[in-house]
């Protein structure tokens, strides 16, 4: 509230009250925080500990586990988000970024439903989340974070957007492995805890396909679309 006060008052707020109003703020970031809350510990966290678990999981080492599920991971992303990247002004920002966050959806339950039990399909299900999150998702969110700010204040919304990055990073982090160890227990000799906060991510990665039909349309960044006026309040 004391935030919100001094912003109104000064002539050189640090983020304008105003600003924070606008659906193009709003929408953005609350969808790039349920995107990073549902996917971050999932693979960072989940997928990494059920590999290396001798009891519910694989029995991997870290190093291998890296090897075989976290860079391969990254490295899928980093080619797949230059074609995202083209693609968007074509089919549409907002459009590569539901197929994104659907594709997200879909190989985080895989996970949670199959790849907790076979090495093959969690092999398989990280790396789609590679191409759906990392090289899709990830790329049309720090895209609108650009294409959507103030045109006089520019920096505004890639500043917050990054904020959001980092607050859904470590909310991830704070709220999955919590489920998995509530469901699981201590002992940690089951799957069901992991299935329960792979699923707990796959919900809120869903939550932020729903919030983003609410992010509005950057027209004057897409073809043909030149003429158009965003709509972002």
């Amino acid at each position: 509230m004391v935030f919100w006060r001094l912003q109104g008052r000064t002539a050189q707020p640090l983020v304008a009250p105003e600003d924070l109003r606008r659906r193009a703020t709003w929408a953005t970031l609350g969808t790039t925080l349920l995107t990073m809350t549902g996917v971050f510990a999932v693979v960072n966290g989940l997928v990494a500990s059920i590999a290396q678990n001798p009891a519910a999981g694989f029995g991997l080492g870290a190093d291998l586990t890296a090897l075989a599920l976290l860079a391969p991971y990254a490295l899928i992303g980093w080619l797949v988000g230059p074609f995202a990247g083209r693609l968007a002004p074509v089919l549409g920002y907002r459009t590569v970024l539901r197929v994104g966050l659907a594709g997200s959806v879909v190989a985080t339950a895989l996970l949670a439903v199959v790849g907790v039990h076979s090495f093959a399909v969690l092999v398989v299900a990280t790396l789609l989340l590679g191409v759906t999150y990392a090289g899709i998702a990830n790329i049309m969110l720090n895209g609108l974070g650009v294409l959507l700010s103030p045109a006089d204040r520019p920096g505004m919304l890639p500043g917050l957007n990054a904020g959001a990055f980092n607050l859904g990073a470590g909310i991830s982090f704070v709220v999955l492995p919590a489920v998995q160890v509530a469901v699981g227990g201590a002992g940690q000799t089951g799957v069901g805890g992991y299935t329960a906060g792979m699923l707990v991510g796959a919900a809120c990665t869903a939550g932020a396909f729903a919030l983003s039909l609410l992010i509005p349309r950057p027209a004057a960044a897409e073809t043909g679309a030149a003429h158009d006026v965003v709509d972002a309040r």
